[in-house]
């Protein structure tokens, strides 16, 4: 495992990030709860890598990020108006958008459910590394399954070692609550609470 600082030449860790995300391999980056494990989503092979990293069934699908909306409108069929307003108010940042996955989305990442989990983070690590790749980036937190999210780079280390290919040593993370999820292929639903209050999304109108 190469371990890189967020503080060092921001532009050359995201070059080399990139490079091993386009070569199917994993990394893990700090966000703004915990951190995530990243691969290139679009890549089948990486994501099998992914799934049995976490022991993760391949039943659930699997969140990702990306740099922009020009990103977000590559994955998905629609944006909603009710998803638009969404994501006026409250991207970039922890709220995580489930949509109708555009046709050639791999089933890995949708697990055959046809719908696909999308954000646009704040934290600026994992923002940037999104914008860098122009490819859409897993966001799984960093743990084993049913083992507690990794808030610290040392956690990420105890619980993977050399099985993924490059840490962002960010430091601590804020932890918490996870990214609030909402689906919007149908009215605005609430599919897990977290950081974003339900009443500030369900009163959006």
């Amino acid at each position: 495992m190469k371990i890189l600082k967020t503080e060092d030449d921001t532009d050359e860790v995201l070059l080399q990030a990139v490079k091993v995300l386009k070569s199917g391999g994993i990394i893990a980056y700090p966000t703004e709860t915990f951190y995530a494990l990243g691969v290139n989503a679009m890549d089948e092979g990486a994501l099998k890598r992914l799934y049995k990293l976490k022991g993760r069934p391949f039943k659930k699908p699997l969140p990702v990020i990306v740099g922009d909306i020009k990103g977000l409108k590559r994955l998905i069929k629609k944006l909603p108006p009710h998803a638009q307003r969404l994501i006026k108010k409250f991207w970039p940042g922890p709220l995580t958008i489930i949509f109708e996955a555009s046709f050639d989305i791999p089933e890995l990442l949708t697990a055959k459910t046809g719908k696909i989990a999308i954000r646009i983070p704040r934290e600026e690590i994992a923002l940037r590394l999104a914008k860098k790749a122009g490819f859409p980036v897993t966001s799984t937190s960093a743990n084993p399954t049913g083992k507690r999210p990794a808030i610290e780079p040392e956690k990420v280390i105890h619980y993977f070692s050399e099985k993924i290919d490059l840490l962002f040593d960010g430091g601590r993370t804020p932890g918490g609550k996870p990214s609030t999820i909402v689906d919007v292929t149908g009215n605005i639903r609430i599919i897990r609470k977290g950081v974003i209050p339900s009443r500030a999304i369900l009163d959006l109108d």
